[in-house]
């Protein structure tokens, strides 16, 4: 078996790629991946340099691949090390650059070893992990695997962390009052006065699916997803021309909800769709309307999962506030290795100090879990 290192994800055949990663995560497909190249949102100008990771047989035929990324910087990944970064400038060494393997600016678990088998999935990291040190590079790091990646992640001598998220599961609900019904009282009450607060506002909308946006339609969405980044001092992480590109090639992923008032767009979120999951991941307002976030980027994505059996939804990372609305923590996991041993042990006693605080928080937040006791969903599902 060859290992070759990829510098775009063009060097892939897509039908070979797709194949090794599935329909069931849009955002791991060949063509979201290549628009975010083509786009120039993923870069070196962006600190993003492909490195994509791909193990052939001796035919040529890819068997193995790893959507890889140098670093030389942490935003846009969703797992921290910034304080990581600090030890190591503060001893008067360089962590950066690094390499990740993750999808660019997208916080949802999904497969990251894309193998014909698990023992062809370990020789590619094993692989990759030489390269990390033949290289130069600091450290490799793997972040939103399954969790039955674990296993094969530790066997290379990557170490685990763990987080949370909030997600909601579709336990067959007729429509949204029965979901409500499951909620406690004052919880039940609390998400009917958010929506009617939508509602006396006399704020509607819209559900757009990929085929019906045209560029002018993006070009209201994506100001107004740009109004919330430039809030927090930043321009979104993808740009426009990325929209553009995966309307073209993911149409049926795409989801979009457009709040209008008098006709006119007041805010929209953007979501990926797929048959196992809806994904939230982008939400823009001009300007502040009572409880319209709730509803735009929460209550408008749990009734599409419900009228159109989507299991699952995942809108994103962070969030306490999610708890109230039916959103339950569920466990998410990153995986790390550092070519220094003295700071890899250092860091892997934190983990795990850390790891131990994300179990109590988990089972902190699941006492404030809106559902009635016999209704909880709680523990249902643990792992994403």
């Amino acid at each position: 078996m060859q290992v070759r290192i990829a510098t775009s994800i063009s060097d892939y055949d897509a039908h070979d790629w797709n194949r090794l990663a599935g329909d069931r995560y849009p955002f791991l497909r060949h063509e979201f991946l290549e628009a975010a190249e083509l786009s120039g949102s993923v870069s070196e100008a962006t600190g993003w340099t492909p490195r994509h990771a791909g193990l052939f047989d001796p035919s040529g035929r890819l068997k193995a691949a790893l959507p890889l990324y140098a670093k030389t910087h942490s935003w846009g990944e969703f797992v921290f090390d910034w304080s990581w970064a600090r030890a190591y400038e503060q001893n008067g060494l360089d962590y950066y650059p690094k390499l990740v393997s993750t999808i660019p600016f997208t916080p949802a678990t999904s497969k990251k070893l894309l193998a014909d088998d698990p023992e062809l999935a370990i020789e590619l990291l094993e692989k990759t992990r030489a390269f990390a040190h033949s290289e130069g590079y600091s450290s490799l790091h793997v972040l939103f695997p399954e969790e039955s990646e674990l296993a094969a992640l530790q066997a290379c001598g990557l170490k685990i962390r763990k987080d949370c998220q909030f997600h909601w599961h579709n336990r067959n609900y007729r429509d949204f009052d029965e979901f409500l019904g499951t909620f406690n009282s004052a919880k039940r009450k609390k998400a009917r006065r958010d929506r009617r607060r939508v509602s006396e506002q006399g704020i509607s909308f819209r559900r757009l699916k990929g085929q019906d946006i045209d560029p002018a339609m993006w070009k209201i969405v994506y100001d107004l997803i740009s109004i919330t980044f430039l809030r927090r001092g930043s321009m979104p992480y993808f740009s426009f021309d990325f929209f553009l590109t995966i309307t073209k090639r993911l149409a049926e992923n795409l989801l979009v909800v457009v709040a209008e008032l008098d006709a006119v767009a007041v805010a929209a979120a953007v979501f990926y769709d797929s048959e196992d999951a809806l994904y939230g991941r982008y939400w823009g307002a001009d300007a502040r309307y009572d409880a319209l976030h709730f509803e735009t980027c929460y209550y408008q994505g749990i009734d599409y999962c419900i009228e159109h059996g989507r299991p699952k939804f995942e809108p994103g990372t962070q969030g306490e506030h999610k708890i109230s609305r039916g959103f339950i923590p569920v466990t998410t996991w990153s995986a790390h290795w550092l070519e220094r041993p003295d700071f890899f042990s250092a860091i892997e006693q934190f983990m795990q100090a850390e790891g131990r605080h994300v179990d109590s928080y988990i089972d902190a937040v699941n006492d404030h879990s809106p559902y009635k006791s016999t209704d909880s969903p709680a523990g249902s599902d643990s792992s994403s």
